[in-house]
């Protein structure tokens, strides 16, 4: 089954960029949607973006658009979460997921009943 191991996570400024990836272990990589999710202390935890198995769908939570990128990489079993602009507001651990959706539903990576296995999570700090 996949494992998942988060990384790239530190403090950045209001307005800079930081990228976090997950790397996967497993050889059926490419038939899993990935997403990522973030858990704010003392908030529960809520869908970031999904991207599908081959990367040609691609869903973001409102917060997210325009300023985050998420992105994979088949051959490296990567997937990657690019954020720009970022804002104190984006403080939180960022879990990656993956999950065995119905390819064109992309959509359903934001149901955490639908994620098969979670990363470890990687801090995100965002001072003002």
């Amino acid at each position: 089954q996949v494992q998942l191991v988060e990384s790239g996570g530190g403090l950045v400024q209001t307005g800079g960029s930081l990228r976090v990836s997950c790397a996967a272990s497993g050889r059926t990589f490419s038939s899993y949607a990935m997403g990522w999710f973030r858990q704010a202390p003392g908030k529960e935890r809520e869908f970031v973006a999904a991207i599908n198995g081959y990367g040609n769908r691609i869903y973001y939570a409102d917060f997210a658009k325009g300023r985050f990128t998420i992105s994979r990489d088949n051959a490296k079993t990567t997937v990657y979460l690019q954020m720009n602009s970022l804002k104190p507001e984006d403080t939180a651990v960022y879990y990656c997921a993956a999950g065995s959706v119905p390819p064109l539903l992309i959509a359903y990576m934001s149901v955490e009943s639908n994620v098969d296995a979670w990363g470890q999570g990687t801090l995100v700090t965002v001072s003002s």
